[in-house]
């Protein structure tokens, strides 16, 4: 009989999903969020990591595309929302996450962390920010 690696109980495909994630790491994009006026004046740069949980054995076992998420799209998404001027980066990292998963429904979760370069809060530090997870 022929050994299998995949998961047998619910259980076990639940925690193989659970592993499976698309990473985007380190994105660096110019926008206008902040509570001052300024900020959505002027703008800053954030820093954006995102992670979605997805189940993409179909792309391990077939190498086609349609079996993940293209983070490409994923790019294209984040790029979006983070173009569109808000006071809040936790509104946007929440805009940013509910339509990662309404445009990719194998998608399970995603995580997002937020970064505002150099924020104008009279404190010498790399960057201010959230990070949020979002379920279906």
């Amino acid at each position: 009989m022929e050994k299998t690696n995949q998961p047998t109980t619910p259980a076990q495909k639940m925690i193989a999903e659970a592993l499976n994630k698309i990473l985007i790491e380190g994105l660096r994009l110019y926008a206008y969020h902040g509570v001052l006026e300024q900020e959505r004046t002027i703008g800053a740069y954030f820093t954006i990591d995102a992670e979605i949980y997805a189940d993409f054995s179909q792309a391990i076992d077939t190498d086609e595309l349609a079996g993940t998420i293209d983070y490409s799209s994923v790019y294209q998404t984040i790029k979006r929302e983070m173009g569109i001027p808000s006071q809040l980066i936790e509104h946007v990292a929440g805009r940013i996450a509910k339509a990662i998963l309404a445009e990719h429904p194998s998608a399970q979760s995603v995580k997002l962390k937020i970064i505002k370069e150099n924020p104008p809060m009279g404190a010498d530090c790399k960057g201010a920010g959230i990070e949020i997870t979002i379920h279906k």
